[in-house]
């Protein structure tokens, strides 16, 4: 594969990589409006019996959600003009990266079970690394015009 192409391979990568990630985390609206009754039956799925039946429990849930959807709309808009926004895509991979350091730490600190903290981190922190190794691998001098 030719230099060219190759560049424009990665372009085209990332552009689904961000359209993917985005579609995917559109869901999380669903969550911030979900019933309350489904909140609870879920947690207690999961194995966190009992749910704190409580407003500030429900604000955070439903508010969290809402900020995973918003991140969601954030990546398919610059899924649109990736040329364009290429520092923020870099700041914002560099960023994932860093929220999944962080993400273990804080669900250490609330106790959650270690299984939670490694699954969620792990994912975050590996997304985050393929993300930023994903934007790298693009020629930006030559994809003005893709």
């Amino acid at each position: 594969m030719n230099s060219e192409k190759q560049s424009l391979f990665w372009f085209k990568c990332l552009r689904w990589f961000l359209w993917l990630i985005g579609s995917v985390t559109l869901f999380a609206f669903a969550a911030a409006v979900m019933p309350e009754k489904w909140m609870i039956e879920a947690s207690e799925f999961l194995g966190f019996s009992p749910f704190p039946n409580s407003p500030l429990t429900f604000y955070l849930a439903r508010n969290l959600s809402l900020l995973y959807g918003f991140v969601g709309v954030l990546m398919l808009y610059l899924a649109r003009d990736i040329f364009h926004y290429r520092k923020l895509i870099r700041t914002l991979s560099l960023c994932t990266v860093a929220f999944g350091f962080f993400q273990f730490i804080v669900d250490t600190q609330a106790s959650m079970p270690l299984w939670w903290s490694a699954s969620e981190s792990s994912s975050t922190l590996f997304g985050g690394v393929f993300f930023y190794w994903l934007q790298s691998k693009v020629d930006w001098s030559s994809q003005q015009g893709a």
